[in-house]
């Protein structure tokens, strides 16, 4: 039996959501969906050109629209932004709807990840690892708080992380609906 309902991905920029959550959409038979993606689909434009045109907050209401509208869906596992939970309506609609796992991993590979991303707005700063590191410490309670799962993405290999996510996962649903 694979784990009931959304599964929404959250953590860092670089800890690995839009890798993992293909493969652990094909993985438990679920319909993948990158929330920055989808927001790419629905204005037409890139996130950094929304970033630079509406600001971080502009990008954050058209965000929290996205959110709202793919968490009512049904059995897909969604790659989040790493701000997605910097709002309170985000929380909620993804506490609401699905399981979360935390992604997380060291400030290293996040820094080795994301190094030639140009996609990525708010690196593009003189010292991309201070911003990962001040990110980190604003958001990673959030993460824990949030999350009905943490898993290490570090030096693992994709399908790995996947498979570890599917068991947790499968646990936390056999112990939540015992009568399954």
């Amino acid at each position: 039996m694979s784990p009931s309902g959304n599964i929404f991905l959250i953590g860092p920029m670089g800890a690995g959501k839009t890798t993992i959550g293909r493969h652990l959409a094909i993985l438990l038979h679920k319909r993948f969906v990158d929330a920055d993606q989808e927001i790419e689909k629905r204005t037409g434009v890139a996130i950094p050109l929304i970033f630079e045109i509406e600001g971080e907050a502009g990008f954050r209401r058209r965000e929290s629209l996205v959110i709202d509208a793919l968490t009512r869906e049904q059995d897909i596992v969604l790659a989040t932004g790493g701000g997605v939970v910097l709002l309170e309506e985000n929380r909620q609609a993804l506490r609401q709807h699905g399981s979360v796992v935390y992604l997380q991993a060291d400030i290293e590979t996040l820094v080795a990840r994301t190094r030639r991303d140009r996609n990525r707005p708010l690196l593009q700063t003189g010292d991309p690892r201070g911003k990962i590191a001040e990110l980190l410490r604003e958001r990673e309670p959030i993460y824990r708080q949030l999350a009905h799962v943490v898993v290490d993405t570090g030096q693992r290999a994709p399908s790995s992380v996947a498979s570890d996510i599917a068991a947790r996962l499968k646990d936390l649903d056999a112990n939540e609906n015992p009568e399954r």
